[in-house]
């Protein structure tokens, strides 16, 4: 199936069953009032979120939480899904018309949208870096609820798109000691592009002020544990779905009285809540990504039409891509 589509027709992704994807048509009616048109020009797989979707695991008591700003259907299938997409505004939205614009949409070759839903891309960031918009929110909440200081020892736990964000965001803090932990020695690379040291757990440093675990696998958490000093933090970002999590919370966990703290991008860090909007945080995020270093974590885009095929690739427990952006034509 052609990934362009006439002004009234689009195509979108649907997950439809356990495993299963399909690229399905719509048609579009005239953007009305405050919509504007957005034909779409990259989109981006967030492999944590999307794979719980892919694999029917998201828990009955979080289909309603759990729904994105724009998707359709509903949980467990069939759904539309996603929140990664850049496009052209075509239609509506007066100044908008012919701006790049990042949304919280599916992924869909066009779509209308409430013309306050998009965020304009600034010059300096390109369509293509700004499919991490959202990995990029999410990491800056989750900087915002672990309060990380100048000249901190940190770690972060889990070399994926929003642990490597997370990292690259506390190692701008003057005089921290920033240091990516992975089971995978191949992303000390990624490390070293995003001005962040790089160890494997068993040599990563101990005593930390703050430890960060975004790995999404228990193993990374008792890491986690393993790295904190005493009295620190350790702020949980992975979300595991449906899946049981053992935690080793007995040995020396409480006489060193260690800190194990939930982040959620579905709300702004408490921290900033009185101040912050949504959108004003998604713009910041957005801004943020104007650092050709963050090229690093996106894998070679694929054709929209080429995602039912290669999504169980993209999305099974051992791949090492970070980043999918989806190219549309």
């Amino acid at each position: 199936m052609a990934a362009s589509a006439s002004p009234d027709t689009a195509f979108s992704l649907w997950y439809c069953g356990q495993g299963k994807a399909e690229i399905r048509h719509e048609i579009l009616t005239p953007p009305e009032g405050a919509e504007v048109r957005v034909k779409t020009v990259f989109s981006a797989i967030s492999r944590g979120t999307e794979s719980l979707v892919f694999a029917g695991r998201i828990p009955e008591s979080e289909f309603k939480r759990m729904r994105a700003p724009f998707m359709a259907g509903d949980f467990p299938f069939p759904v539309k899904y996603g929140y990664a997409a850049v496009g052209r505004v075509q239609d509506g939205g007066g100044p908008l018309r012919g701006k790049n614009v990042f949304a919280l949409h599916p992924h869909q070759t066009a779509f209308n949208i409430p013309a306050a839903s998009v965020v304009v891309l600034p010059d300096q960031v390109p369509p293509h870096r700004a499919v991490l918009a959202a990995n990029m929110e999410t990491a800056l909440n989750g900087v915002w609820d672990a309060a990380p200081g100048p000249a901190d020892r940190i770690a972060v736990v889990g070399a994926g798109v929003v642990g490597s964000l997370v990292a690259y965001l506390c190692g701008r803090m003057a005089g921290a000691e920033v240091i990516l932990v992975d089971i995978n020695p191949a992303r000390a690379e990624l490390a070293a592009a995003l001005g962040v040291d790089f160890a494997e757990p068993v040599r990563a440093m101990r005593d930390c002020d703050l430890v960060v675990h975004a790995s999404g696998s228990p193993d990374g958490l008792g890491t986690a544990l393993e790295l904190a000093g005493d009295e620190a933090t350790v702020l949980e970002m992975s979300w595991y779905g449906d899946r049981p999590v053992t935690a080793l919370l007995g040995g020396p966990f409480h006489s060193r009285r260690l800190r194990l703290v939930s982040s959620q991008v579905g709300s702004i860090a408490s921290s900033h809540r009185p101040r912050w909007s949504h959108s004003r945080r998604l713009s910041a995020a957005m801004r943020l990504l104007a650092d050709p270093r963050l090229d690093a974590l996106l894998a070679p885009a694929i054709a929209f039409s080429d995602l039912p095929k290669l999504l169980p690739e993209i999305l099974a427990a051992g791949s090492t891509t970070l980043c999918q952006p989806i190219a549309y034509s």
